[in-house]
């Protein structure tokens, strides 16, 4: 009976969820039909997938106008229509005009617009109401994570049917009906049962409903592991400041997210916060610690930027990190807390972040194109504000001319890059720069890839005091082993190595690399090179180190003879004097 009552709950609230949010149930059912005709037919092009996409999107949107006619207690049918026809309009647009390919920009700008608009979702039914935001968010949470489970152990049961009647009762079962399966729990199933359990708007929810087992892993599990991290944070950052010898890529992505998951424990003990004096200090004093990493965190974004120039990736990073940091403040000095600005807040971001001027592609272009001029302009290659005959490019600023070159061409336009002429293609660099783009012209660039010989398994490692393994380095920027920290820029190629908290040896792998092209111009001919051809060894005053090399792959320009490394796998072996 138990059984049968639970099953009649499930259905009851999937007819709750329908009789209440139609539209958005019809919108997911569209979707889940799109996708199957896609993965049916194998479209050509990618009309289908736009079309996906777009009913995709409006499924947040209908929950928005939704929520918004709810909060207005608005009954009226024709104003209902005119909001629904709004949105419907809007989707078309949208296709039309935002949704010409499925590009960075595209992809990007529609996760931007999707995030703001399932926040909205979220905060739409609170706004100019003061109490029990932060229980009903967390109300929202707990139904969606129960939705997960759910949604995890039905499709683990229907998969387990159909593998049992495809292998027991002989009935060919095809891989798609799994994939179409999938669809049906995430489109139909779970998107019902979840919408079933969103509160309506006069629903009281107190802090007595908060849930004990979101409680004990806020305050006994993710807590006391985020002061640990915190205090590791700021060990590390200790040994920045006292050496002042910045790492290479990893400090953005230590604080980041970091900071981003601080800011979401911090809004969900809010409701608790006066009942568990852990939770209160926390509350207090978290955000105040927090605030020197993230100028920590700024400048070490700032040095790259200011190497490398703006891209999307690094916008993203600054501007979200940018929003955590007047998070921060908000909780530092915010007398009486409204949490509601937390959502509000990011999706304004995340808005502003794909429109406009101050978009991520505006500034990002902006960036590109001033790195760009100031190149140039070094070179005498502007005069009038016009693009002169090409001189003698070092080939530091032949790479960087080509790595820009590249990004406007595969990110957006070559069209938006200033001096070009018109209808500029990335087989023009020769004629126009005087040096060909590796990576643009096959006629001109030859990949390379050369081995250590398997036979040659033994490494000598006499005379060393470290042996590192450094492969995969292009995941792992770093390793830090004892008083040794070794990292590698995976930009410059470079392997930097500090002792002690001081720098003592920093070297470039490129002419390495170059001078075993040089000596094997078809590496495809070579079935793997003896370990001595695949050992670097240097020294100075202060170090020696052995380079091993297992694997080597990239790109040869066949005019200028210039490397470029793709990938790269190493032992380091290092002696300290």
């Amino acid at each position: 009976m138990k059984l049968i009552k639970s099953i009649g709950n499930i259905f009851t609230r999937l007819y709750l969820s329908l009789k209440r949010f139609p539209l958005t149930v019809l919108l997911s059912a569209s979707t889940y039909a799109v996708l199957i005709t896609i993965s049916e037919i194998n479209p050509k092009d990618d009309t289908l997938s736009k079309i996906a996409l777009v009913l995709a999107l409006g499924i947040p949107l209908s929950l928005c106008i939704k929520l918004t006619f709810e909060k207005m207690g608005e009954g009226n049918a024709y104003r209902i229509a005119i909001g629904y026809f709004s949105g419907g309009l809007i989707l078309i647009l949208y296709y039309f005009f935002l949704l010409k390919n499925l590009g960075m920009v595209t992809t990007t700008r529609y996760t931007a617009v999707s995030l703001a608009l399932y926040l909205g979702f979220i905060f739409i039914p609170y706004i100019l109401r003061k109490e029990q935001f932060e229980m009903y968010v967390i109300t929202i949470f707990t139904g969606f994570f129960i939705t997960v489970i759910y949604s995890i152990v039905l499709f683990s049961g229907l998969s387990a049917i159909l593998f049992t009647i495809d292998k027991l009762l002989g009935i060919i079962i095809r891989g798609e009906i799994y994939y179409y399966t999938l669809l049906f729990v995430v489109f139909i199933f779970a998107l019902s049962y979840f919408l079933a359990g969103i509160p309506h708007k006069d629903q009281e929810i107190t802090s007595k409903s908060y849930p004990k087992l979101l409680r004990i892993l806020i305050l006994y599990i993710v807590m006391p592991l985020l002061t640990v991290y915190t205090m590791i944070l700021y060990i590390y950052f200790g040994k920045i400041i006292l050496t002042w010898s910045w790492p290479m890529g990893i400090v953005s992505n230590l604080v980041l997210w970091y900071s981003v998951i601080v800011t979401s424990i911090l809004f969900f003990i809010t409701p608790i916060r006066e009942e568990v004096s852990f939770a209160n200090k926390f509350l207090k004093y978290a955000p105040k610690i927090i605030l020197p990493l993230l100028i920590m965190m700024f400048i070490s974004i700032g040095i790259r930027i200011n190497a490398y120039g703006v891209t999307e990736k690094r916008y993203f990073v600054v501007i979200l990190a940018l929003w955590v940091f007047f998070i921060m403040l908000y909780f530092c000095f915010s007398k009486k807390l409204r949490n509601i600005i937390i959502p509000v807040t990011l999706s304004i971001i995340a808005l502003i972040s794909v429109f406009g001027p101050l978009s991520s592609y505006s500034i990002s272009k902006m960036s590109q194109n001033n790195r760009l001029q100031k190149i140039l302009v070094k070179n005498n290659m502007i005069k009038n504000d016009k693009l002169q005959s090409f001189t003698k490019f070092s080939i530091k600023d032949r790479e960087e001319v080509s790595s820009i070159l590249r990004y406007f061409n595969n990110n957006h336009d070559l069209s938006d890059v200033k001096y070009l002429p018109v209808n500029f293609k990335l087989d023009d660099t020769n004629k126009v720069f005087g040096f060909s783009d590796t990576q643009s012209n096959s006629s001109t660039s030859k990949s390379f890839n050369f081995m250590r010989k398997l036979s040659d398994k033994n490494i000598d490692i006499k005379g060393y005091d470290y042996l590192i393994d450094m492969k995969n380095i292009n995941i792992a920027q770093s390793i830090s082993n004892s008083d040794l920290d070794v990292s590698y820029d995976y930009e410059s190629k470079t392997i930097k190595i500090n002792y002690g908290n001081k720098e003592v040896y920093r070297k470039s792998l490129n002419s390495f690399v170059k001078t075993l092209a040089d000596k094997y111009t078809d590496s495809s001919k070579v079935d793997g090179l003896p370990i001595e051809e695949m050992t670097f060894v240097d020294e100075n005053k202060k170090i020696k180190v052995k380079i091993v090399f297992i694997n080597i792959s990239g790109n040869r320009n066949q005019e200028t003879q210039n490397v470029d490394i793709n990938d790269i796998d190493l032992y380091l072996l290092v002696k300290v004097k």
